[in-house]
């Protein structure tokens, strides 16, 4: 068996057995293959796809190129949830509280953000001295006696992931729907998870943008799921404008407090109630998504959510003052309001030119060495749908300076797009995928 064999068979469109995979990702990990090998071979995987099966074996070979871990003996069942990534979306910091005050135990790794997507690691770092770098002992003591827990991905989870996608991201192969699920599922097997909802965003600001590319990668992460004894389901969301009102680290961060105080944006609060539903039914502590809404409704409404948001913070080296009085969230140094040029119906807001102009104030990074300002971003007043007057507010802006506030200023108007006529809101959700 060598890499070049491998390469013609899958550019032939034939299908590579688990060994084929396992020896290739081998290869590629231990650096006896090499990145123009791996390079050919990935573009000869987007331009003819892989079947359920390949994909599967691809995953698993990526998830054991490193440590797995175990939490079987940790929690009875171990639940996450993964978002393929948007703008606005803090749904973590607020589902994962509700969840685990419903006794379902979650122990989370997430990522940073990257372009215009936001990374809820640098959202709960804005929080003076919260540590998401944690040994593998302390996060299973957290899972263990606290039933929450927020972490960085260690290194030695699937280390074959990391070296795929920095060559996929440097060789136009990033789009392909067999790479992205392996990838995504990889991470979450080697994670220890059992059972996974997965979060897919759909439109302007996501990866997949319309509904036939989510749908086809939702249905492949499942089936993924399924032929490795994972329990998988993907809801479909809408990503074509912002989640919720806030976008940038600590106003995401505030937004999610209000939430919990049941003060946040209807459209957030409802995304995350309908995450947190599935989460529990798929974690067996509710029989039904009616029982599991009822639960986390409750966990709402008489705080204990808040409380648990507020114990993660303490308990990973945070300031739970700062859960008590978000007042204490340093502001960006210059806030402008931005109004609207006419009257009539919101009838597109771009998430992906809103994220982007967040990225340009310092709200994010171009490239993974860049530094963020937390206190960066802005509030999106409006939704698609509403009827608004000119001079009304639509966007507050919170910028680092004000050149690039100036910039902001020019894209987020030029996100929206109006309307005579009135227009329907968006759909949260477009489907279930199980």
């Amino acid at each position: 068996m060598n890499a070049v064999d491998i390469i013609i068979k899958k550019r032939d469109h034939g299908e590579l057995n688990s060994e084929e995979i396992t020896y290739f990702i081998k290869g590629l990990t231990s650096g006896s293959i090499p990145d123009y090998q791996v390079a050919a071979w990935l573009m000869a995987v987007l331009l003819n796809g892989m079947t359920d099966r390949e994909t599967t074996n691809l995953t698993l070979a990526m998830a054991n190129s490193g440590e797995i871990l175990d939490l079987s003996h940790v929690v009875p069942i171990e639940v996450d949830k993964h978002s393929t990534g948007g703008v606005g979306d803090k749904t973590t910091l607020v589902v994962e509280p509700l969840v685990a005050a419903c006794g379902l135990p979650v122990g989370k790794m997430s990522g940073r953000g990257l372009g215009f997507s936001g990374g809820t690691l640098d959202k709960m770092e804005s929080i003076p001295g919260f540590r998401t770098a944690l040994s593998q002992d302390e996060f299973i003591h957290l899972l263990k006696t606290k039933g929450l827990v927020l972490a960085g991905q260690s290194g030695d989870l699937a280390p074959a992931d990391g070296k795929l996608y920095s060559l996929r991201d440097v060789t136009g192969t990033v789009q392909s729907i067999p790479l992205i699920a392996s990838s995504v599922m990889s991470k979450k097997i080697a994670g220890g998870a059992q059972a996974i909802v997965l979060d897919v965003k759909v439109g302007f600001g996501a990866f997949m943008k319309n509904l036939d590319e989510a749908r086809q990668l939702s249905k492949l992460m499942v089936a993924i799921g399924k032929l490795s004894g994972r329990k998988v389901i993907a809801l479909l969301s809408d990503m074509n404008q912002p989640l919720g009102n806030a976008v940038g680290n600590a106003l995401e961060v505030k937004e999610a407090i209000n939430t919990l105080k049941g003060q946040g944006p209807l459209d957030f609060q409802e995304h995350c109630l309908t995450v947190g539903s599935h989460m529990l039914v798929i974690g067996e502590k509710a029989r039904n998504l009616k029982e599991g809404r009822a639960m986390v409704v409750n966990a709402l409404t008489e705080g204990r959510g808040l409380s648990k948001l507020r114990e993660l913070v303490e308990n990973q080296g945070g300031d739970p003052t700062f859960i008590d009085q978000p007042g204490k969230f340093k502001l960006a140094p210059v806030i402008v309001e931005v109004v609207s040029p006419k009257s009539g119906y919101l009838k597109e807001i771009n998430a992906q030119e809103i994220g982007e102009a967040s990225v340009e104030m310092g709200a994010g990074r171009v490239k993974k060495e860049d530094k963020i300002d937390h206190s960066v971003g802005m509030i999106v007043h409006h939704k698609v749908g509403d009827k608004v007057g000119k001079g009304d507010v639509l966007f507050t802006l919170h910028a680092k300076n004000e050149p690039s506030m100036l910039r902001a200023k020019e894209r987020v108007l030029a996100a929206c797009k109006f309307s005579t006529k009135p227009v329907e809101p968006l759909p949260l959700f477009y489907e279930v995928v199980r």
